[in-house]
């Protein structure tokens, strides 16, 4: 954390809409001492049973997803747009056929026990509040269901409190 400083929420300036769906984001837990992590380009921040929170959605496929729902806590690491290369990488290689963040060439570092990676230049540390999948039943609109999820592999909303935001110095 040393070339990190923390912040505030209310002192992030940038826009959740081009941090998540353009930038993308890596999000990151731990399992019985081993990291994995995987790229999302869907999710938000905002406020939520009076607390600030993140929110990220995950297949039931992803291997991510096992690290997340072992785990109390996960971050989202955000990178700057030199390493847009690594985040499609991991983003469609499975950590269970390989050590991908060793092949990305990342570091992974910790705060209070949340995995993440030193390369980032914004690091948002969550602790899950709140979990459920989606279901088809619950969409007002079908068409959404329709096109995302023609498989039935409906992701699992998490919402998390931001317990910590962090900054490149």
């Amino acid at each position: 954390m040393c070339n990190f400083k923390e912040i505030q929420p209310e002192e992030l300036n940038e826009s959740p809409f081009k941090l998540i769906g353009k930038d993308w984001m890596l999000i990151t837990a731990e399992k019985d001492n081993k990291v994995n992590t995987m790229t999302a380009s869907w999710g938000g921040l905002g406020v939520m049973w009076g607390k600030n929170v993140a929110y990220i959605v995950i297949r039931p496929q992803r291997y991510t997803k096992e690290f997340i729902d072992h785990s109390d806590t996960f971050s989202l690491t955000f990178f700057d747009e030199s390493f847009k290369k690594q985040l499609n990488y991991l983003g469609t290689v499975s950590g269970r056929d390989e050590d991908k963040i060793k092949n990305a060439d990342l570091t992974i570092t910790h705060s209070e026990g949340t995995p993440y990676f030193e390369e980032g230049n914004l690091v948002i540390l969550c602790k899950k509040l709140y979990a459920q999948e989606y279901k088809p039943e619950y969409f007002i609109d079908k068409t959404l269901n329709e096109k995302w999820y023609p498989k039935v592999d409906h992701h699992t909303l998490y919402i998390a409190e931001v317990t910590n935001i962090l900054i490149k110095k």
